[in-house]
């Protein structure tokens, strides 16, 4: 049984693949893909990023960010090269949400962009 986050990721995986193809990015090459990881204790985002890193990923240097309501958290992303393929990425988003959830940080989801 998926549980509702996990399915909240499923279905923006849908909707963002279903979105670029009807744009018309292309489908036969590789995409960036930005898998979003955030906490308000650098710490615990600091060792999230050192096991990912040592499982081969590669990781995006940590930045501060700023939350509509002023709230500081920190973020770094894992970036990714897939094709534009649905079950692909419904796979690689739950490895990175298990990624999230055993690090006790948050998996913010993921994003691409266009590709002629």
């Amino acid at each position: 049984m998926i549980d509702e986050s996990m399915q909240q990721w499923f279905d923006h995986t849908e909707s963002l693949v279903s979105a670029l193809i009807e744009d018309g990015s292309n489908e036969d090459v590789h995409h960036t893909i930005e898998h979003h990881f955030s906490s308000a204790d650098f710490e615990l985002l600091e060792k999230s990023a050192v096991a990912a890193f040592k499982m081969g990923l590669e990781i995006e240097e940590p930045e501060e960010a700023e939350l509509e309501d002023g709230t500081k958290v920190f973020a770094f992303d894992i970036i990714t090269e897939q094709p534009l393929d649905v079950d692909i990425l419904k796979d690689e988003a739950k490895s990175m949400f298990e990624l999230a959830k055993q690090c006790k940080v948050d998996y913010d989801g993921w994003g691409t962009y266009f590709e002629e």
